[in-house]
């Protein structure tokens, strides 16, 4: 792809990650007397920001029971630290290729900033991202306004970016505003979820991201 800017999804895309987020929603929300769901339901919601996650799990949970469940979740959360070997196998040579060709990456994710900021020192990667975007400073996938604010930041079109991402909000997000995505099949969403959303490619293995990315 001749694009001038990577976007990446970082949970389930970049960092494996996705069964610690599904386990500490559980342990938050039934701790606190919320029914547990079926494991694939916690998965699902990987994506989305804290408050439309919830939303979705618990419908009519009120903000006074979600503040509570977020507190207990962070607790669970933040006492696993990211470390460079969460990262997917080949997943930062990606980043350094990517960048030693001259192309902008970048992040665009559900997680709070204080998650990824933390995440971004023990995983690593911070150094290869020129920008960031978050749920909880922007708004929540699918809307696009992250993909608008880090192609603003570029000064290019979205037809000049591709979306990275493995589930179907990052391809949602994307299809929004015309910017050609990328699936992965090695976190939340499998492929024929993320066909719906027309990705130029969905990939299934780290080297045919490669191939796909002309690296």
């Amino acid at each position: 792809m001749n694009v001038k800017v990577v976007i990446f999804d970082w949970d389930g895309t970049l960092v494996d990650s996705v069964d610690h987020i599904a386990d500490s929603l559980h342990q938050a929300a039934t701790e606190l007397g919320y029914p547990a769901l079926e494991r694939e339901a916690y998965r699902d919601i990987i994506g989305l920001g804290m408050v439309e996650a919830l939303e979705k799990l618990y419908p009519g949970i009120s903000h006074v029971e979600m503040s509570a469940i977020r507190e207990r979740y962070a607790r669970y959360f933040f006492s696993k630290v990211t470390t460079p070997q969460n990262v997917f196998v080949g997943m930062a040579e990606v980043l350094a290729d990517l960048r030693g060709a001259g192309r902008g990456c970048s992040v665009a994710t559900g997680k709070s900033r204080r998650g990824l900021e933390t995440a971004l020192v023990s995983s690593g990667l911070g150094p290869h991202f020129d920008i960031t975007r978050c749920a909880d400073e922007t708004r929540s996938k699918p809307d696009p306004t992250m993909l608008e604010e880090i192609i603003r930041f570029y000064g290019i079109e979205a037809s000049e970016a591709v979306m990275i991402g493995d589930t179907r909000y990052d391809l949602d997000m994307a299809q929004r505003i015309g910017m050609p995505s990328i699936g992965v099949e090695w976190g939340v969403h499998q492929r024929e979820v993320l066909a719906d959303y027309a990705p130029h490619a969905i990939v299934d293995t780290v080297p045919e991201l490669r191939r796909v990315l002309g690296l």
